[in-house]
């Protein structure tokens, strides 16, 4: 994205169809400084392409971290380098919530992994942490292979996050094995593991209001007893969501409304 730009080419003025009710929204590096700004590259290509913009619309640039700025399409340029001119007409900040929801995801085979991650995000999640559990059947190596998989993961919660008009992407770190998780769950002061066996629901728990709270999602062979008194010691206790046993893809995401009802996070 640049700022400026001089006009040149492309559908110009403001006449087409009213704005959408939620403008859809474009990621960017960082927000622009002035009231006029130039969006290119992939998210231009993509407003072009797909979303078939026009001048006269509104779109909202956000920056990825909670900064979000309001804008109106001046002008059009399609062709090889797609590019929009942009008014911004307003700016503000998406604060981040005061209790910090990260779903610990244990790697899982195929594109379930980026399919729980996707609706993760969706339902509010604040980071997908990827959890190399004992039993999971996808392995993440640290070469080249493992970064490509972590990628997909980073670009599914991108594309969730436009998705869904929120002004904060997730953030999905480097995976953990269980040693190093245990040590995250301890630090944040415990977690709550999603177990069908628990006898404790998640409304039968006492939820903070504020903080980090670590979500644990186990594989689809579910978690192993040495992992189990692993994470119990750390702190994190046992929950379940209903009498039925949820996928690894869709668990996060049952979890994260559930929390949302349960506490001030909607």
């Amino acid at each position: 994205m640049t700022a400026g730009g001089d006009g040149a080419g492309g559908e110009t003025g403001r006449e087409s169809s009213p704005p959408e009710s939620t403008p859809p929204v474009f990621l960017v590096d960082a927000l622009p400084p002035g009231e006029h700004a130039v969006l290119d590259g992939e998210e231009a290509r993509h407003a072009v392409t797909v979303r078939r913009t026009r001048a006269g619309e509104r779109l909202t640039l956000s920056d990825g971290a909670g900064g979000l700025a309001d804008c109106a399409v001046d002008a059009v340029a399609p062709g090889r380098h797609p590019s929009l001119e942009v008014t911004v007409l307003g700016r503000r900040e998406d604060p981040p919530p005061q209790l910090r929801v990260t779903i610990v995801q244990a790697l899982a085979k195929g594109d379930r992994g980026e399919l729980a991650v996707e609706l993760a995000t969706e339902a509010g999640a604040d980071a997908v942490l990827p959890w190399r559990a004992s039993r999971s059947i996808a392995k993440w190596d640290d070469g080249p292979r493992g970064a490509k998989a972590l990628a997909r993961w980073r670009t599914a919660a991108r594309s969730a996050a436009k998705q869904a008009r929120r002004g904060r992407v997730p953030e999905v770190p480097e995976p953990v094995d269980t040693t190093g998780l245990a040590a995250l769950v301890a630090g944040a002061g415990g977690g709550y593991l999603l177990e069908a066996t628990a006898e404790a629901g998640l409304k039968d728990v006492a939820l903070p209001v504020r903080g980090e709270l670590y979500l644990i999602v186990g594989p689809e062979g579910g978690v192993t007893a040495e992992e189990l008194t692993a994470l119990t010691r750390a702190g994190a206790v046992g929950v379940r969501l209903g009498p039925d046993v949820l996928r690894t893809s869709t668990a996060g995401a049952v979890a994260l409304g559930a929390l949302g009802a349960l506490t001030a996070r909607w």
